[in-house]
This record gives structure tokens, sequence and C-alpha cells, in this order.
């Protein structure tokens, strides 16, 4: 099942602090990313609105939160249990959703209309969303919302440069107004806390400070007759409506004196203006915490600036990029500050005290094109048409160093053996090694003639690298040690597409567009040992993690099996049908006949050899069995419709009697006309305004350990893992396995007993249980006397429990006990082993890693504490023996401090 997004951190829409301040909310296309910021963690919730997301709207209790998609359809998720409760239609866009600080109401707006309505509560409801009020005033799009501390009042800003304040409920002195004062469109409006006082802050960079003369305790509830006989009026209109509009509020732009005599009022007392530097600095985003009156400020090109109100001092003005910011947001405390900017994908979070970043992540610019695994599980590592590296950590979701090495698009990345370095190929024609200790490029390995290589290859020792070329049609053969040019092998008559060496022999297979696959003899001076003929196109190769099978995958959508020892094929899939091919807004042809040019371009073996993946240009991947030669399961990668090739069929709603409505340039205004792209473009223009990129999946990857799986597609980097979820599932069950037999058993003292029942049954709750119960001096007795099937059982238990245990000797004595007496018995069955003991190397590893630095840190205080002690020492004996030196040594003794 689907576990996590890496690669994406923003796209668009609004970030939302959760309430205690720790965690931040982002929207991530049609997903949504929850970033623990005293944890270091990040986690996708598993969940997905049908467009991108554009506003989210968090309650005060941080429990729900409501999703609205471009096109206005709304989900309301419980951010306890992650999952949706309710969804619901606005018909129209949306720009701006918020709750009430009571929890008990939420305004959305859309259009020129504000519409309050009542907040889910605690109990099950049949209809979450129940409208209450609709408010008119703005002529103009609305733009922005915020509420009054006490829930009373709320404002609107518009995009006709006024801002109106309406209550939550009827006041007899409240009348509705717009506020002007602005010569540009409202980004934001803000209430001074406990006030009516408001800010208002325009995209000409302009503030405008507005007095009230009532207090919020001054508002005078409506007599109940007239509150009644509005609400009967409304309810009469309500009935010739096809849409119910709840209560209908109408504000008035221009109120006559008489209107307002006794009413409350605003009056400007301050206009503000940020410093402008050139026409392209628009203000684009704000945000204020009312407790601190700080106001924090972003504009078009990436400079933002904290002011304190209502004086309007100057904080600071820092630049942290130079793409426009879209969103900001303000922790509870008013410590941490989110910003995010969608032009680049960026994420940051800046603490302003300090002056420093709390969190700072960006994804790839473009789409990503390779990933691979480090040996043990614990890294993913990226490349991307931007030409930057990324290395991700699976357990955070954090890419936490970056490569910007190359000059051109990234083609291929990989691991060697040791998980220490990394390799990228990339079309500026290096390879080049990056060590992963110290974050340095430390080799670039270059040909004689510059070349655009399209694939790497590295062997299991990590000494010999190979890239393939696409427009030289050469292999080129390095040394890692030395850096140096070992061959060029020559033979294929077309573009390399793809390389692969024997995981067990010295054996290198290489793919090209000439319909053949070579295999290359590493020990016989690079002859070529083998050639396999095709019937089309070869596009990727992939060999067995045993090394005894190889996988090619062919332009005519087949995967075929073969026996390399002896270049005999052994089996092939149809997969043409399976890819199940989109049909883009723009294709004159239907999806059925454009999948029959498609193929797989993407092929991976999973941790123990029996299946593969395949992937290829369309939303789907595909898993298969390699001996029976049949789809065993279908991920559907994406349900985000604002991507091209979702649908298999035209939208009729779309097409009128001049063609598609996609051919009309929304975006574009102006004397531009509409952009047409250049004929077999499968990125898009990116400098077209009405760009809407393709789903494909570029790679896929089985992680080593065998528990997951990754593939980089046009949303970002996926992961899925096994479901770890309530799911019976015993194993060579009996009639006298039962939960209290086992205990019974374990009462007993009968450890092995007791395990190998505790197995049966399959409980991992009970499986913990029972291993916990036994004594760490009997963990050598129960180890040696445990059936060899079992074995391998609790070795995959003790990797998984590290990760969530606290109990990390104990079950290190387990596992090392484990390995010490069936060692030479698991060595036999190693290749089927392998999987579940990266597995535990992985879980060990991450502990390793966090108690190193924990011990390093207090092996320093020790020493530290020792040379004080020591040096105190030494200050009483001079003490003793010279009081006259006194002075000397304690200005010794308070330099070493």
């Amino acid at each position: 099942q689907f576990s996590g997004l890496l690669g994406t951190v923003y796209r668009r829409g609004n970030l939302s602090f959760t309430r205690d301040g720790n965690s931040l909310l982002s929207p991530v296309g049609n997903r949504i990313s929850l970033f623990d910021l005293k944890n270091n963690k990040c986690e996708t919730l598993p969940l997905a609105t049908r467009l991108n997301i554009v506003c989210v709207g968090l309650s005060p209790d941080g429990s729900l939160a409501i999703l609205i998609d471009e096109e206005g359809a709304a989900l309301l998720v419980s951010l306890i249990g992650k999952c949706v409760i309710h969804q619901f239609y606005f018909h129209k866009p949306v720009h701006s959703v918020s709750f009430s600080p009571d929890g008990k109401k939420f305004v959305v707006t859309k259009d020129n209309l504000a519409y309050l309505y009542h907040a889910p509560g605690k109990k099950r409801e049949f209809n979450a969303f129940v409208l209450d009020k609709t408010y008119y005033g703005p002529y103009d799009e609305t733009t922005c919302i915020d509420w009054t501390d006490d829930s009373k009042c709320f404002a609107v800003g518009s995009k006709d440069m006024s801002t109106w304040v309406f209550g939550a409920e009827r006041w007899a002195n409240l009348i509705y107004y717009s506020l002007g004062g602005h010569k540009d469109v409202i980004v934001a409006c803000f209430f001074e806390e406990n006030s009516l006082d408001l800010y208002t802050i325009s995209q000409d960079a302009a503030l405008c400070v507005w007095q009230c003369d009532t207090e919020l305790d001054g508002l005078k509830p409506m007599p109940p007759k007239e509150a009644a006989k509005e609400k009967k009026a409304a309810e009469d209109d309500e009935e010739l409506l096809e849409e119910p509009k709840g209560e209908e509020i109408r504000g008035k732009a221009d109120p006559s004196e008489q209107e307002m005599r006794n009413k409350v009022k605003y009056s400007r007392v301050a206009k503000y203006f940020f410093n402008k530097e050139g026409d392209f600095n628009n203000l684009t985003a704000a945000a204020y915490h009312k407790k601190t009156h700080l106001l924090v400020t972003g504009f078009a090109s990436g400079i933002f600036h904290l002011h304190e109100l209502p004086d309007f001092n100057l904080i600071h003005s820092l630049s942290i990029s130079d793409q426009r910011i879209a969103s900001i947001s303000i922790n509870c405390t008013g410590d941490w500050i989110a910003f995010g900017c969608s032009g680049l994908g960026q994420l940051l979070v800046w603490e302003w005290q300090s002056e420093s970043y709390v969190l700072k992540q960006q994804g790839h610019f473009n789409s990503m094109v390779s990933l691979a695994y480090s040996p043990d599980g614990q890294y993913i590592v990226t490349g991307g048409e931007d030409g930057k590296v990324k290395v991700w950590n699976t357990s955070s979701s954090f890419c936490f160093v970056t490569f910007t090495e190359h000059n051109s698009g990234v083609t291929a990345v990989t691991f060697t053996a040791t998980g220490y370095v990394v390799l990228s190929a990339s079309l500026d024609g290096t390879v080049r090694a990056f060590d992963l200790h110290r974050y340095r490029n430390f080799r670039t390995f270059t040909s004689p003639r510059p070349s655009q290589f399209s694939c790497l290859a590295v062997d299991s020792s990590g000494e010999i690298v190979a890239a393939g070329s696409q427009d030289s049609f050469e292999i080129f053969i390095w040394s890692m040690q030395s850096g140096r040019m070992l061959d060029v092998l020559a033979g294929h008559e077309g573009p390399i597409s793809s390389l692969s060496f024997n995981p067990t022999k010295c054996v290198l297979a290489s793919a090209s567009w000439d319909k053949t696959v070579k295999l290359w003899d590493m020990l016989d001076s690079w002859r070529t040992k083998e050639t396999l003929l095709m019937n089309s196109d070869v596009l990727v190769v992939a060999f067995r993690p045993d090394g005894r099978e190889l996988a090619v995958a062919a332009l005519n959508g087949q995967i075929t099996f073969w026996d390399h020892e002896n270049a005999v094929q052994t089996g092939s899939i149809e997969g043409r049908h399976d890819l199940q091919m989109g049909r883009k807004e723009l294709d004159k042809i239907t999806a059925k006949q454009a999948a029959k040019g498609k193929s797989f371009t993407t092929l991976c073996y999973s941790a123990d050899g029996q299946s593969i993946l395949a992937g290829g240009l369309s939303k789907f991947v595909c898993i298969y069995n390699v001996k029976e030669q049949i789809l065993m399961k279908k991920f559907e990668i994406s349900c985000n419709y604002s991507l091209d090739a979702m649908e298999e069929y035209l939208d009729r709603r779309k097409m009128t009697e001049f063609g598609s409505m996609a051919l009309i340039d929304e975006g574009g205004g102006g004397d531009e006309g509409v952009a047409i792209p250049l004929p077999g473009v499968k990125r898009g223009d990116m400098s077209y305004r009405h760009f809407k990129p393709e789903i494909r999946v570029t790679c896929v990857r089985f992680c080593p350990t065998g528990r997951s799986w990754a593939a980089t597609t046009t949303e970002g980097l996926l992961l899925y893992s096994l479901d770890s979820g309530l799911i019976f599932d015993p194993f060579e069950l009996d009639i006298d396995v039962t939960p209290s037999n086992i205990h019974k058993t374990l009462s007993q003292k009968e450890y092995t007993m007791a395990i190998v029942m505790a197995f049966k049954l399959n409980e991992k709750k009970l499986i913990q249980e029972v291993v916990e119960a036994v004594p760490s001096s009997e963990v050598d007795v129960v180890c040696s006397s445990l059936p060899d099937l079992y074995v391998e059982k609790l070795l995959e238990f003790l990797a998984s429990a590290f990760e969530t245990s606290c109990h990390l000797e104990f079950y290190l004595i387990w596992a090392h006990k484990l390995l010490m007496l069936h060692g030479q018995k698991l060595k036999t069955r190693s290749v089927k082993l392998l999987p579940v003991i990266q597995f535990l190397q992985k879980s060990i590893q991450r502990h390793f890693e966090d108690v190193s630095k924990l011990c390093e840190w207090n092996i320093y205080n020790i020493k530290y504490a020792l040379a004080i002690s020591k040096q105190r020492g030494m200050k009483r004996l001079a003490e003793e023996e010279t009081p006259g030196d006194e002075e000397e040594l304690d200005s010794d003794s308070d330099y070493l401090m």
C-alpha cells in the first residue's frame, strides 16, 4: 500500500501549522504532507483529492482539516485517524477557507461571495457541511479571510481593492460596508488581538491601519423580532432557488450618514508603504501573529520583511529565494515562520529570533528521471532533469544532501555495493562519483570525445564503472580506483538504452535500439560473450538478484526472460495491454490506438527474484510473477486529474464545435495568442501558460530489504510498502494453537515451544510478548533448539522490532545468538534470505548511528569534566604552595571554561 511521497515538499496552496506549533501541513499536488519539525519526520497522508489542492482549512483543535481542490471539491479529513470523513462539492473554485477560533463555524469564499457554514462537530452527522449564511458585498473575487478572537466577526478582502467586515451573528450596531484606501488587489487582512481594529495589505505593497470606535464587547445583538423577519424573507427567497443559500446578508458599498448613525465606524489612522525594488516586486503573501504583533510579508522576488505593528518598525528583511513566495504561515508561539515557493517547490521554516533554518527542503525543479536504493535500503538517491542529484532518508523522508555539479539533465544514478558512494550519469558528458562521508564529488569520468550518457552500471565490487552513450553507440569502462578509462566497447549499431552488471559473475549486459542485447565478459578482455537477438528495439535490461536470469523489455511491449548462460529464452509476458494508456487532451487518436506503440521503459526484479516490477508512460505500475508469467497486481500511482493522459476517454463536456477547450489558452491574455507546443514534445513547454504535465513512471526500484518499492513519477517519488495493519495470516496452524495455550506454555517456561506456537498464530503483538518473556540467560538455549524454519521468521521479526522497540540490547543478544548458532545453515540459503538480512542490517545500522553520536557526545562531556577537575586540583595545589599567584591561576581557569 502507499506509504509515502518523497521528492516533492510543496506545490501550491496555503501552509498551516498544527495547534501545538510543532508540525506543518503542506499541500503537495493532490496529497497532503505532515512535517513533524520536532522529531524531524515527514509523513504523507494516505488520501488524495481528484485535482491539485488549492486551499487547506485547519480546525482550532487540530483534529479536522478541509482540503479543497481546483474545481471546488472538498474533503473533510480527520488528522487523528488520517482518513476521509465527508466529501462535499462547492460547484465553483474556492479561494480561501478559514475556521472560526471557537471551531463552531467556517467561512468559504468563492467568486465575490462569502459562505458561512456550521463546522462538523465531534458527534456523527448526516450532513457535515450545513450552510448558515451567504454574504454579498464585494464586486470582484474574494481573496482572504480573517476572524476576530471571539468568533463574532470576520473580514473578507477582495480583488476590487475593498475589505468588508461581516458579523457571524446579526449585530444591531454593525452595518456591513466596504473599507477602501487601496490601489491594488487585497492580499491579506488581519484583526488586532481582542479588537475590531483591522490591518489591510494590498499587492502594491501598501498597509492600511483601520481603527474601530467600538470594542468587541460593544456589539449589540439584533432584537429577535427583526432577526426573525429577515430570516423569513430569506427562507421565502430560498424556495425559488435551486441551490440553497442560507440566510442572505447584503452589504452596502456606500451607506448614507443616517444609516451610519450610532453604528460601528472605521477610520484609517495610518498608511505605510514597504520598500519597493522595481515594478516586479509585488507583495504576494502575508501572515500576522496577534500576540507578538509580528507581520511577515513575502514578495514576488523572494524577499520577505518582518515588521512590528502598529508602529511598522522593520525587524529584518531577507531574501530566501529568487522565486515568488506563494504562502506564509506563523506557528502559535510566533517563533517559526513557514514559507512556500511554488515555482521551485521549496518549503522553508525560519526561526526569526536566532535567524536560522528549522527546515529547508526542495524537490527536483523538473521531473525525476531515475532512482536507486542503498544496499541497506536506508537511503534513496534520485536524479532529475534539473541536473541535481539528491539523497533521501527513507525513515524521515527528508533530503539530506544535494549535489549540483552536473550541467545538464541526470539520466541514471546508482549506489556502489558499500553504500557510501553515489554515481550519476548525465547528458553533459560526465559520470560523477560522490562521497557520502564528506559530501563531495571525488571522481569525474569523461569520454575521449564528448558524448551524452544515457545509462550507467557499476559492478558488485564497486571497482568498474560502465556508461552507455546515446550518440556514439559505444560503452565506456572506467576504473573507480584510478579514475582512468579502461576500455571502449564498440559493436552496437544504435543508441545504448540500458546497462546491467550480473550481481554474481563478471558479465555486463547492454541493450540497444539495434534490436540486440550483448553480454560482455569482463575477465576475457571484454569480448562479446553472447548476442541475443530481439524482434524490436530494446529499452531496458535487468538481472535477477541471483544472476541466473535476464529480463528484457522491448519496444513492442513484450518482457522476455532469458537464461543468458545458454542464450535460451525461458518465457515472455505480453504487457502492452496492461499499461492501459490514457488519452491526452490534444491527442487526435484514441487511447486504445495510442497504446499499440507503447511499452515498458523501466524494469526491476523483487528482492527474492520471484516477481518483476514494470512501469512506463502510463499511470500504472505492474507486478508480474516471473514463473507463472501472470499479472499479480496493478498499482494506480495517481488519481490526480490535474495531470495529462489520466483519462482513457476525452471529456465530452470539454469539447466544442471548434475543438477541445484545452486548445484555448486560459492564462494567455495580451497579444501573445495561443501557444502551440512543438510536435513530439512530451514534457510540455515550460513557457506555455496552460501547462499540464503528462503522467508517467520513469523508474521503478525494489528495496533490497524486500519490504517496499519506489517509483519516480511526474508526481514525485512514491513509496509503497507492505501493509503492517491487522491481517490474520496464520502459518501451519492447528487446533491446539490458541493465545491461552501459548500463555500456558510460557508459564511452564517452555520458551522454544511458545515461540513456535506464537509464529504459527502469526500475531505480532503475541510474538513480541513471548520473545520478551524469555530471560536473557535463556536466549542461547532457545536459539540452539529453534527449528530452522522458524529461525528465518524470528530474524524477520527482530528486524521489524528494532524499528519500534526500546529494548535495544535484549534484541541485539537475540540477533547475535541466532546468527552465531545458525550462520552456516543460513549461508546455504543466502540468496533467499538476503532481503531479511538486509532489513536486519538497516534496522541495526540506524540504531548504531543514533547511539554512536550519543556516546561520542557523552565521552566528550566526561573528558571535559575530567579536564576541569584536574585543572581545579592543580589550582588548589598551587594555592597551598604559593598564595601570591592566585590571580594568574584564576585567569587560566576562566580561559579553559
